[in-house]
């Protein structure tokens, strides 16, 4: 299963099974209820999913799902 199918999975448990399929272009003003708790939510639900960890100074540069699909990539490879 590729990582962006796997987030899927995340985004529909942090948000709930209403939500859109995410894309490599989604961000959080695509998504209603992403605001800063929610975004805490999901970065530690897809930490514990993918077994990686971000920093405090990658997160910023998350500024779309792609981003992160990019770093959890990065982050297995290594």
């Amino acid at each position: 299963m590729d990582v962006l199918t796997e987030l899927n999975g995340v985004f529909r448990q942090v948000f709930g099974k209403g939500i859109p399929t995410v894309t490599s272009s989604t961000t959080a003003d695509d998504i209603e209820d992403w605001d800063s708790l929610t975004h805490m939510m999901l970065i530690s639900a897809v930490e514990k999913k993918f077994s990686v960890k971000f920093s405090y100074n990658e997160l910023p540069l998350l500024q779309n799902v792609g981003d992160m699909v990019d770093s959890i990539e990065e982050k297995r490879a290594s």
